[in-house]
């Protein structure tokens, strides 16, 4: 069901003499049948409208809103009749006809009329005059029309191509004159009790709030004679309060047109009498103000009380547990709060006859209030925006009293909200919980001099019935929101912790935020001081608006990297969203450039400028006391952040920026140990007649440490070569001075003419120098010369390494070489060389303990297994070789690898023989 009320004005033609109201049109031309159309030219004071959909529960609903309706405006004696007919319309449109219907109600100086409209023209209508039969009792349609003949005054049914309505107008009954309210002839026995001679005090105060009339009944009731309370404030003098939910002080109930309710006076004999007060606020003939208060013992308050106004068909025992929050809302009540505050809005302008209503709540310092709903206004642009409250008497100083505003253009800003709407008459009234601000509740009109202080007092004790459920249902919303809030920074903490790349942590933060903190987000990031802002990231709810948004930010320069924690506003985008859209509908007009200009090649489409056109703010990242990058987060046209979402915002920005330089130290360190680990190996492998050659290197982990494996390939003089493969104990920087220590040492020493044993010999002794940095070694060194029959000779020194294998032609697999003692761990080492000749075919295999020691489980591949898959081997070319040998080992296990592993083959090719 969709609602809206219609502030009414004079309609010399009546609603459905042109243009029918909440959208509605009757075309020219169209037919009507009615009995009676003098109620057209009636002025309408109020109208209120709702749509139902065609479904079974539409029927209720449309009953709910027509009671809350009437008795919004006091006419409780029509209330039953205009509910069963509007009953019986609506189950005829909804549940027969299967159509949506449309209910308006006009309330008009001669009673109330009821329109219900369908989609169904053509069926078929019974006329008016005919002989009514009313059918059988069990007969479902047809009634409707019916009881308007038996019910209501007057009533008519209207065609058009598209709708039928039909219309009913209901009478109010006649009251006596003078008459205002009356109550029922009641036992002697129920009356209520009053002393024998009931004392009525009339206390006269002047504009200061001073008693200047003291009359013969107030001296019998409180012991004072009018000399000695003439002159002195009546605040010196009342108890205040003891009107149950009032939040009116006795001085601002001084102040008002009209007032009732209980307080105390304290006597001459210092006890405090309870009375029944009516105010009225008069003035004199010199328009000097004053108020009249009569004043009774609280017992005998039936005596000034004004009856409370009882729905038809409910009985006085009844009225006693109405509950005002449920007479006000109407039942049932949201259980939501924007559904709360919505209803109250409604209510509140259909109460004072409207043309807009709003309420803020107060934030949790009462330093501001925060539009949470508004009907009439262009409540997306209005919604979450903030107003101080002030000391002062301009804007909302006067939020924490009722305050009535004749005419807006006369005070200007005295109501923020409104600036810009229309509204020239408007009246405020505080919501407060133990006297303490909570709120504020407006209705506001286009006319001026609309509202006087008896609209205030209404409105006041409306506002006094819902402020407990209003502020109840806001901390509920509070509450629910921190947990919501508590529960999002968890999962965002989770999420951004892990990962350490740049990109996936800008995206991130990107995909956090939108839809659920903005509409819009865009990333810049700093690289250094001395660097500018740098547009990372844009990321837009709607992904057709991504590009038009990052070529209008890339456009405008970026905001400045201020370290101050906080959002704040950046206006520059809306600026120029709104400057190029301007161009753009200029340009599509005819009407050339505007005057002021933004910068050249921005081109967003009108989605774009309306994307960006809302609020804008800029939450600084930083990290470790720098400034590293802005997170920007943006609404479309005129809508605001929620405080509470900002304060979120805040605390997801400094995660996010920790988690963003944890990144970038990451790349950083990344970089630095993969700069690293290819300055530890050889850039490439020279090309050796005779001798083919292939490298498998594979390092474990993220590739944010520096490996000890490593291996070379070198020349030494006279078409020999150096080859090595080895491992150093551990990882990081000190096993990166090892490696680099063996790699280059050995192509010197090497050069120099030494042998196998003397190179890794000295080797050793330079490890050994290191001390405390040192790290043991193992190392497979020889030396290759190939032969002019086509085979290679080796020498080979194995110390501690992981024996070479050799794969003959026929597919047999054997060590070629002995273990020696590994490197970095014994001053005095003997070590010795075996020479190995290589046949055409043959392959030579060396590997790293990572190929060997891969693990699944309790399983290893080991020496064994390694020999294994090399036999499967024969005939293939060194990196084929090596390529089998790595998808073997790789397969092994389903774990990614803990270890380096590095492979090295050679094989020398057969001689074909033409």
């Amino acid at each position: 069901m969709t609602t809206g009320l219609i502030p009414g004005a004079p309609t010399p033609d009546g609603p459905t003499g042109g243009q029918m109201p909440h959208q509605r049109h009757d075309p020219a031309g169209r037919e009507a049948l009615h009995v009676d159309d003098r109620t057209r030219s009636s002025v309408i004071t109020a109208r209120a409208a709702a749509s139902f959909e065609p479904v079974g529960r539409s029927v209720a609903s449309a009953r709910s809103f027509v009671r809350d309706t009437l008795q919004g405006w006091g006419f409780a004696d029509i209330v039953d009749d205009a509910v069963v007919l509007t009953s019986e319309l609506v189950t005829n449109a909804v549940v027969h006809a299967g159509t949506s219907a449309d209910v308006l109600c006009l309330r008009s100086e001669d009673g109330v009329r009821i329109e219900v409209a369908d989609r169904y023209p053509e069926r078929e209508i019974p006329l008016q005059g005919s002989p009514v039969n009313m059918g059988s009792p069990d007969r479902e349609g047809g009634r409707g029309l019916q009881l308007c003949a038996a019910l209501a005054g007057r009533w008519g049914v209207d065609y058009s191509p598209t709708h039928k309505q039909v219309w009913f107008q209901l009478d109010l009954p006649e009251r006596p004159v003078g008459t205002r309210a009356a109550g029922p002839a009641l036992p002697l026995d129920l009356l209520p009790l009053a002393d024998g001679r009931v004392r009525v005090a009339v206390v006269q105060i002047d504009r200061t709030g001073a008693i200047s009339s003291w009359n013969e009944d107030a001296e019998d009731l409180f012991g004072y004679a009018s000399e000695q309370v003439v002159g002195k404030p009546l605040t010196d003098f009342a108890a205040w309060p003891h009107t149950p939910g009032t939040s009116t002080g006795i001085a601002e109930a001084l102040q008002l047109s009209r007032w009732e309710g209980s307080y105390g006076i304290r006597g001459a004999d210092g006890r405090v009498t309870p009375v029944y007060a009516s105010h009225l606020r008069v003035r004199d003939t010199d328009g000097e103000p004053s108020t009249v208060c009569l004043l009774v013992r609280n017992h005998e308050r039936a005596v000034l009380q004004t009856p409370l106004r009882v729905p038809a068909g409910d009985s006085a025992s009844d009225s006693t547990s109405t509950d005002p929050f449920e007479v006000f809302i109407g039942s049932p009540a949201p259980d939501d709060l924007d559904g709360l505050l919505q209803r109250t809005v409604e209510r509140a302008r259909d109460m004072l006859n409207g043309d807009s209503a709003f309420l803020l709540l107060a934030t949790d310092d009462e330093t501001e209030l925060e539009v949470r709903a508004s009907t009439g206004l262009p409540s997306a642009r209005q919604r979450f925006a903030r107003v101080p409250v002030e000391a002062g008497p301009g804007r909302y100083g006067s939020a924490r009293m009722p305050a009535v505003h004749e005419d807006l253009t006369m005070v200007p800003g005295a109501v923020p909200l409104l600036r810009g709407t229309g509204m020239r008459s408007v009246v405020t009234v505080p919501l407060k919980v133990e006297g303490r601000l909570t709120g504020s509740l407006g209705v506001a009109a286009e006319g001026p001099g609309r509202y006087s202080n008896e609209e205030a007092l209404r409105l006041q004790f409306a506002a006094d019935r819902i402020a407990l459920a209003v502020e109840s249902a806001r901390l509920g919303e509070l509450e629910r929101l921190r947990r919501g809030s508590l529960s999002f920074l968890v999962e965002a903490s989770d999420l951004l912790a892990g990962t350490l790349d740049r990109d996936q942590t800008l995206a991130l933060m990107a995909q956090m935020t939108v839809p659920t903190l903005a509409t819009w987000c865009a990333v810049y990031t700093i690289a250094d001081q001395a660097s500018e802002p740098y547009l990372s990231y844009v990321l837009h709810e709607d992904e057709e608006l991504i590009d038009g948004i990052k070529s209008l930010l890339s456009k405008i320069p970026p905001p400045d990297p201020v370290p101050t924690p906080g959002a704040r506003v950046w206006s520059a985008p809306a600026e120029s969203a709104h400057q190029a859209a301007l161009r753009t509908s200029m340009r599509s007009l005819g009407l050339g450039e505007p005057v002021r200009r933004v910068s050249a090649g921005i081109g967003p489409t009108l989605a774009t400028a309306s994307a960006v056109g809302g609020e804008t703010v800029v939450l600084p990242l930083v990290a470790r006391n720098r400034v590293i990058g802005m997170l920007t987060l943006g609404k479309p046209t005129d809508e605001h952040f929620r405080q509470e979402i900002l304060e979120l915002a805040e605390d997801l920005s400094r995660r996010a920026a920790l988690a963003l330089d944890n990144a970038r130290l990451y790349s950083e360190r990344t970089a630095i140990s993969q700069s690293l680990q290819r300055s530890l190996l050889p850039p490439e492998l020279p090309e050796i007649d005779g001798v083919e050659v292939e490298v498998i290197y594979r390092a474990a982990g993220e590739g944010n440490e520096v490996g000890g494996d490593f291996y070379d390939l070198f020349p030494i003089s006279d078409g020999a070569y150096g080859f090595a493969i080895g491992d150093v104990c551990g990882t990081g920087p000190n096993a990166a001075a090892v490696t680099g220590l063996a790699r280059h040492a050995l192509r010197l020493l090497a050069r120099e003419g030494l042998s196998g044993p003397a190179v890794l010999e000295r080797l050793n002794s330079a490890i050994l120098d290191e001390g405390a940095r040192s790290r043991f070694l193992t190392l497979l060194y020889g030396e290759m010369r190939p032969q002019e029959d086509g085979s290679a000779e080796l020498k080979v020194v194995c110390a501690g390494h992981p024996l070479p294998l050799r794969l003959r032609q026929d597919g047999t697999v054997e060590p070629a070489a002995e273990p020696q003692p590994l490197l970095g761990v014994m001053e005095d080492l003997e070590l010795y060389e075996q020479t190995v000749t290589l046949d055409p075919g043959d392959v030579l295999l060396c590997v790293t303990d990572g190929v060997t020691e891969r693990r699944e489980g309790t399983r290893m591949l080991g020496d064994d297994g390694l020999a294994d898959v090399l036999t499967t081997c024969t005939g293939l070319t060194a990196g084929a070789v090596a390529a089998r040998i790595m998808r073997a080992v790789e397969r092994f296990a389903s774990d990614a690898p803990s270890d380096d592993m590095a492979i090295l083959a050679m094989r020398v090719p057969e001689v074909h023989k033409d």
